[in-house]
């Protein structure tokens, strides 16, 4: 590219999937990059729906100092979906309707905030320019409080969850403490994690040594074993006095089938989990007879942006500005990833990987960073994992004592095209 004033054409920015405390700053990045380079951006309502149905949103109208809010607000800012589109051959009218869209509102570049299914979409549209006579960049960009991304050394939104896990556990494991003489002897804490333990890994930084909690941390990457859990549990009650319990949501019994399994699916048909927590407690309690509380903070866990990683706040943000850098100059079918150059002191970097590589694909936990019972993170993974959560990024606050998140006027563009019907 030359200058501002030639470029032509208009940047679509659309998050998807689960959202994170620090989506939102990747958004700010995004806008703020490409108004600095003279190009306006349109948001699509609710993710890649958004630009199927024609619902588009105008970030010009848009204040500086609003989408400066966007980098200490949690939520999604535009609206997200889970919606997978399908390959070019089995849905062409979709395809088509994306073109008519970009083509009606000069859509050049189109960048996709999400996980892995939406890498996969990310990399089918920008496969749209040569199948069908366009020319469309597109520019995948990671999150994922999953941390579950190829390539990249770790998502934005990982990092803010992974702080809020150790805290949690730390906190909660001092209240247990206290009350254990008369009262609950095993707490137990389900997080998120559909098929990689990386958010439960993320609970072994609150202590370290065999009194200090987590006293069993419990990954999908291993098969759930019912003997030796009981077994470590009896053994901590009776050497320390409770108990603290951190477990993935996704764990599996020997027979690969999911403890929590609810028997539903999401749009991307995943499996929909009803509480793997709740299970583990009824062991404890059939089995042998402590008392027990559970705890699910679901949302809660990728929503706290009150207590978010400056690390991952920072990252966030680098995403998105990069992503804009890589449209702008031609690029199409890459992700900004984070490059990890040393762990102490913690350096990381920007650099472009082609999305055929991290489309549909998933990180797990490596063997390496887990501990030989299989109930706890090694030295290897405290190394990888403690940069991340460093540093605090906390949101202003109001007289009222809670934090003031921004909020976005959210525009539409006019309509220019018939209703579409999917």
């Amino acid at each position: 590219m030359t200058s501002a004033s030639k470029i032509q054409g208009r940047l679509l920015y659309a998050q998807s999937g689960g959202v994170t405390a620090v989506i939102n700053a990747t958004a700010a990045g995004v806008i703020e990059a490409a108004r600095a380079k003279g190009v306006p951006v349109y948001a699509a309502r609710n993710g890649i729906l958004g630009a199927l149905r024609e619902e588009l949103i105008d970030t010009g109208k848009e204040s500086k100092a609003a989408i400066a809010a966007l980098r200490h607000t949690p939520g999604g800012a535009f609206g997200s979906c889970r919606y997978k589109l399908k390959s070019l051959d089995a849905n062409r009218a979709e395809y088509e309707r994306l073109i008519e869209v970009f083509r009606a509102h000069d859509i050049r570049w189109f960048l996709y905030n999400g996980g892995n299914d939406s890498a996969d979409t990310a990399l089918k549209i920008s496969q749209l320019g040569k199948a069908m006579n366009y020319d469309i960049r597109c520019i995948g960009v990671p999150k994922t409080v999953d941390n579950d991304l190829a390539v990249t050394d770790c998502c934005p939104g990982f990092g803010s969850v992974a702080k809020y896990t150790a805290v949690s556990t730390l906190e909660a494991s001092l209240d247990v403490a206290s009350m254990a003489d008369t009262s609950t002897k095993v707490f137990i804490l389900e997080v998120m994690g559909r098929h990689a333990g990386w958010i439960a890994a993320a609970a072994g930084l609150a202590g370290e040594g065999a009194d200090a909690p987590p006293h069993i941390i419990l990954f999908p990457e291993r098969a759930f074993d019912e003997t030796a859990f009981l077994a470590k549990v009896k053994a901590t009650v009776e050497r320390v006095g409770w108990c603290t319990v951190v477990a993935s949501e996704g764990l599996r019994n020997a027979e690969g089938q999911f403890l929590a399994e609810a028997g539903t699916r999401d749009a991307f048909g995943h499996s929909q989990l009803g509480g793997v927590a709740p299970v583990l407690a009824s062991l404890v309690k059939e089995r042998l007879g402590y008392k027990y509380h559970w705890a699910l903070p679901d949302y809660l866990q990728r929503s706290a942006r009150h207590l978010a990683s400056k690390t991952d706040a920072d990252q966030a943000y680098a995403v998105g500005q990069a992503a804009v850098d890589y449209a702008l100059a031609g690029m199409n079918a890459v992700m900004p990833v984070i490059v990890r150059s040393s762990d102490m002191p913690y350096r990381w970097k920007i650099e472009p990987a082609p999305l055929h590589k991290i489309a549909n694909r998933e990180k797990k936990m490596p063997s390496g960073f887990l501990t030989r019972d299989g109930f706890g993170i090694t030295a290897a993974a405290r190394r990888y994992l403690a940069p991340l959560i460093q540093g605090e990024a906390h949101p202003p606050h109001g007289r009222d004592g809670l934090p003031k998140y921004g909020r976005l006027k959210n525009a539409s563009v006019t309509k220019k095209l018939p209703t579409f019907e999917h």
